[in-house]
């Protein structure tokens, strides 16, 4: 709760008041890049802080928090130094600190494009969490701050250095089995507390849809290997009084230019967490297939059976730093993450109004 109050605080005012960044830092590559992590809940806790304890291009090196027990914690658990350790309101003297290169944001989804914009100004590459902002709006603000600080931009997506998704997406791309008829993306899981700040729509953003919709829509659409033209979708809420503002449970479908259809369903109230892709008589597909702790796969031929690190999250900050030092784009970069966000803007809108929602890409630098 203090880091929720905490951070409830701060606001854009603070980046306003910014001067415009130096170049960006791109070390040698023999040297490990440092990376600071602003957040420590539960993800950054248990996934993150422990997955860059096994990479090989990046290192932890620095954190930000509003409480300071946690930061005595981090400390002595991970050997940082005191000269690394930030707070909200002092973070953007992050600038002048040589031993960060990367900075991760892994807020409340209503801070991303805040601390990934002062991040950008501050000279430092910058990883935010998914999903990557509130809106489209805001993730057009952030790619800017980033391209005008001449620093890489990428987003938290684990899944696109997983040896089962790459094989799923192989099989569906290549049409290896013919051309995917349909797809079924769909993630779930219990979350009935009104406390938890995902189900807070200021901070959250809308609830199951914006939290997992990324990864069912990330599913359907690299699996197909098209961007759909059109979405509908249905939105329900059972307990009102858990679910204020936001939907429970939204279910959509999106239509692919090749005639390919996807099936998703986001929900807090029940689990479920499958990728299931058809293609005539063929299919293949994963269960689980976003969870953190790993997906399983198998397709009509037999079972896939892929060698998978301990955590996600290696390839993917492994990946990031290897781009940063090299000077190319990420594969999973702001405007994948933009793409998502246009996305479930649609989707929102086809379950408000009940209507076909089309999707237009003209004037996209995809």
């Amino acid at each position: 709760m203090q880091r929720r109050k905490f951070i409830a605080q701060t606001s854009f005012a603070a980046a306003s008041l910014l001067a415009p960044a130096s170049l960006g830092c791109f070390p040698h590559p023999e040297k490990k890049l440092g990376v600071a992590l602003v957040g420590l809940g539960n993800y950054a806790t248990r996934q993150l802080a422990p997955a860059l304890q096994q990479t090989e291009h990046c290192q932890l090196v620095g954190i930000v928090t509003g409480t300071p027990s946690k930061a005595e914690t981090w400390k002595k658990q991970y050997n940082i130094p005191e000269q690394n350790v930030y707070n909200y309101d002092n973070f953007d003297q992050i600038r002048n600190n040589p031993d960060i290169d990367i900075v991760y944001v892994v807020l409340p989804n209503s801070m991303h494009a805040e601390f990934s914009i002062r991040a950008a100004k501050a000279g430092k590459h910058v990883i935010c969490e998914k999903p990557m902002a509130l809106n489209v709006k805001e993730c057009e603000q952030m790619i800017a701050a980033c391209q005008t600080a001449k620093v890489q931009l990428g987003v938290g997506y684990r899944l696109y250095y997983d040896p089962y998704h790459l094989e799923i997406r192989r099989l569906g791309t290549q049409k290896v089995h013919g051309s995917v008829k349909t797809v079924e993306s769909s993630l779930g899981f219990s979350m009935a507390d009104p406390k938890v700040w995902r189900l807070n729509k200021a901070l959250g953003g809308g609830g199951a849809i914006m939290d997992l919709g990324v990864y069912c829509i990330q599913g359907a659409r690299r699996t197909v290997g098209e961007l759909p033209n059109a979405v509908t979708a249905q939105g329900f809420v059972h307990d009102e009084k858990v679910f204020k503002d936001i939907y429970e449970m939204v279910m959509f479908q999106m239509e692919f230019p090749g005639g390919a259809v996807s099936n998703s369903t986001t929900t807090y109230s029940s689990y479920v967490d499958r990728l299931h892709v058809t293609s005539g008589y063929q299919w293949y597909g994963l269960q689980p297939s976003y969870n953190a702790t790993g997906a399983q796969g198998e397709t009509f031929e037999g079972k896939l059976n892929y060698q998978t690190p301990e955590f996600q999250q290696i390839k993917q900050m492994d990946a990031f730093a290897q781009d940063v030092l090299n000077q190319r784009a990420p594969e999973a970069s702001g405007m994948e993450g933009m793409i998502d966000l246009k996305i479930i803007e649609a989707i929102v809108k086809a379950a408000q109004t009940g209507k076909r929602v089309q999707l237009d890409w003209k004037g996209w630098k995809l």
